[in-house]
């Protein structure tokens, strides 16, 4: 008798403004698995806790569904729930070579049950795609310690080409920077 094994079904879908309130839940939960349980960052927790509102509050992450400038896309599972994101929009990075109208992924999170299911290249991929559209290079800022999404990185193309400073509160976190020069469609890789 043979084995038979069920792999989830995952759906990638442009996240809009009624996600709002589960994108925030969403947001918070991979912030706290990967930085708080993953690498167990001390950050202080009255810095945390601003930290936390201002990036993943739902009003914040409401205004980011709305803004002309962002995009976002989330991952659902079977039922719908989400289990994944990406949010992209204009660059920011204090890099001497960036110039306007460069792209920056700034978050490509899926919850840790989700991890190694191969969703996270199909949504860097898919993320990939739609900025290849827009041309020019695309940029990225990741935790110097994560050496396991810089791998990500740079199988896909991206080079470290400077380093900054990640706040959370009074906390600093020590950021490679990179960048994907005129990206190719991804042709599913």
């Amino acid at each position: 008798m043979g084995l038979s094994m069920t792999i989830p079904a995952y759906t990638i879908r442009d996240a809009t403004p009624d996600d709002a309130a589960a994108l925030s839940r969403l947001k918070l939960r991979c912030f706290r698995e990967t930085f708080l349980e993953d690498f167990a960052i001390p950050y202080p927790p009255a810095d945390l806790a601003v930290f936390e509102t201002e990036a993943y509050g739902q009003a914040r992450v409401a205004a980011e569904l709305i803004d002309p400038t962002h995009r976002s896309w989330v991952v659902t599972d079977t039922a719908g729930a989400l289990i994944g994101y990406a949010h992209v929009g204009p660059c920011k990075l204090p890099n001497d070579e960036v110039r306007p109208g460069d792209w920056e992924i700034y978050q490509l999170y899926l919850q840790r049950a989700a991890q190694g299911s191969g969703m996270g290249r199909r949504l860097l991929a898919h993320v990939l795609d739609w900025l290849a559209e827009k041309g020019g290079p695309i940029w990225l800022g990741v935790w110097s310690g994560n050496a396991r999404a810089q791998a990500l990185y740079q199988r896909w193309g991206f080079v470290v080409v400077g380093e900054h400073r990640f706040r959370v509160g009074d906390w600093v976190d020590e950021e490679l920077t990179m960048r994907l020069d005129a990206p190719e469609m991804s042709g599913g890789r």
